[in-house]
């Protein structure tokens, strides 16, 4: 079958599959696309896609966009998979909102409510407009990032206090009540 896509590799390329592959270094990924491009090279083995797939135990798919990669982007975008740009869904809050969030949530909860819950912090974000809607679940992770943060700046501030850590203090130089 006339294939599309034809892997033509040079002896620098090749040379660095190899050692991809025998190094084993790099992420699985970039091991099974080396694979795929030394056994789709004509002017080596020249397996087609469903050996290779069979050997490889991926899909026939993977190595049609492997061979594709390699013609169309050159040997970097085939051997190593491209970052996304953007993220799959959007952030709901930007870092406005977020500090809109976070001031809410220190503030005094409605009339009626001892604490603030999760559901609470998510329709009052919605009740002023900051986002048209949002999820607690949205809320809690966003809430629990800014925590992980200050909580990090507290244990550093903390970790200067304890023994056996550069700034602490000496265990040494300490009296106890059975000195």
């Amino acid at each position: 079958m006339n294939k599309k896509y034809i892997v033509r590799l040079s002896d620098e390329e090749r040379a660095i599959c190899e050692a991809t592959v025998k190094n084993e270094k790099g992420k699985s990924e970039k091991l099974r696309r080396a694979v795929i491009l030394l056994k789709a090279d004509m002017d080596g083995p020249g397996w087609n896609d469903e050996k290779i797939s069979e050997a490889l135990g991926c899909r026939i798919r993977t190595v049609e966009n492997v061979r594709r990669e390699f013609v169309l982007e050159g040997f970097e975008a085939a051997l190593v998979r491209k970052k996304r740009t953007t993220s799959p869904t959007p952030k709901l809050l930007d870092g406005a909102a977020e500090a809109k969030l976070i001031a809410l949530r220190l503030g005094k909860p409605p009339a009626g409510y001892g604490h603030w819950t999760l559901r609470l912090l998510a329709d009052q974000l919605v009740e002023l407009e900051i986002v048209e809607s949002i999820s607690p679940e949205t809320v809690r992770q966003t809430l629990k990032k800014t925590m992980t943060r200050k909580r990090a700046r507290r244990r550093a501030v903390h970790d200067s206090a304890v023994p056996g850590r550069p700034g602490g203090w000496d265990a040494s130089s300490w009296i106890g009540p059975f000195a």
